[in-house]
């Protein structure tokens, strides 16, 4: 069975950084993208950003300049590395990836459990 698992999540005073993992592990053939949302209370889930196994990425708005989101696919890790914190940035940050496991017919959405981030003075 496929598992992410996430870590590095916290507090953090705004103007701060983190340092975001995850790891896919289990009896894998094959992961296309990998990438990181995140849920405020109250709010709905939002795409934070994604990164293609080719290396592509894509960012929201919000974020740009600030989260940085790399692969290493021998270790079928993501990370997101967070600078420049603000409080809006608090959430629970979930990481998502497209995998196909092995014997199955093609990709399958899986999802971390999640990991809190709180940007707070």
């Amino acid at each position: 069975q496929v598992q992410l698992v996430e870590s590095g999540g916290g507090l953090v005073q705004p103007g701060g950084s983190l340092r975001l993992s995850c790891a896919a592990s289990g009896s894998i053939f094959s992961i296309n993208a990998m990438g990181w949302y995140r849920q405020a209370p109250g709010k709905q889930r939002e795409l934070v950003a994604a990164a293609t196994s080719g290396g592509r990425t894509n960012y929201v708005d919000s974020v740009k300049g600030r989260f940085t989101i790399s692969r290493d696919n021998t270790k079928n890790t993501v990370y997101l590395q967070m600078n420049s914190l603000k409080p809006e940035d608090t959430a629970v940050y979930y990481c998502n990836a497209q995998i196909w496991e092995s014997g199955a017919w093609g990709y399958d959405s899986k999802w971390g459990q999640g990991t809190q981030v709180t940007v707070s003075s």
